[in-house]
């Protein structure tokens, strides 16, 4: 049988510029709240969800490395801005500007992630990020083993950014 799983069908979803897409997770990332959106876009149920790991909506043309930008930046205690496209449950795909922080508890101990994601801007997508991501996936796929693929296309982006003399979240800013 087939691992649809990681299936895509190129067809492209969207969704209202006044809509936001929220979805909380615990520490190791599996959800702890989905809103309606989310349900909406990903094709799933809350009970499907609720418990799962949120690389269930990982879309397998979405570099790796930008993944791991993002997991060390939010479990450092910091926020990011980064560009994803995620996978819908049929393999439909939905592109969103995530903004994902740290949640805290009154002690200001990180107790898990909250993540909004809005409409992206269509000509940052397709003019700097897809171009961007297409290369970084294009790096990854060289590689016979996928830590060796991540590992070069981290190399990539960590070039790019020094190239530029900036952060990843300046980079991200700097094309709002």
């Amino acid at each position: 049988m087939a691992d649809n799983r990681l299936s895509v069908t190129g067809v492209e979803r969207f969704f209202g510029d006044d809509e936001i897409i929220v979805s909380k997770t615990d520490l190791k990332g599996h959800m702890t709240y989905v809103n309606d959106v989310f349900l909406t876009l990903a094709d799933y149920t809350e009970k499907e969800c609720l418990g799962a790991p949120h690389s269930k909506i990982r879309n397998p043309n979405m570099p790796r490395c930008i993944f791991k930008l993002l997991w060390d930046t939010i479990q450092d205690g910091r926020e990011i801005f980064a560009y994803v496209v995620n996978r819908s449950a049929n393999g439909d795909h939905y592109w969103v500007l995530a903004h994902v922080t740290p949640s805290r508890d009154n002690n200001g101990n990180v107790i898990g992630y909250h993540s909004n994601r809005r409409v992206p801007d269509r000509k940052i997508l397709e003019g700097t990020i897809m171009p961007l991501y297409n290369s970084l996936l294009a790096e990854e796929k060289k590689h016979a083993n996928s830590k060796a693929g991540m590992e070069a296309s981290m190399k990539m982006i960590t070039d790019l950014l020094a190239e530029k003399g900036m952060e990843y979240d300046e980079f991200i800013a700097g094309l709002m």
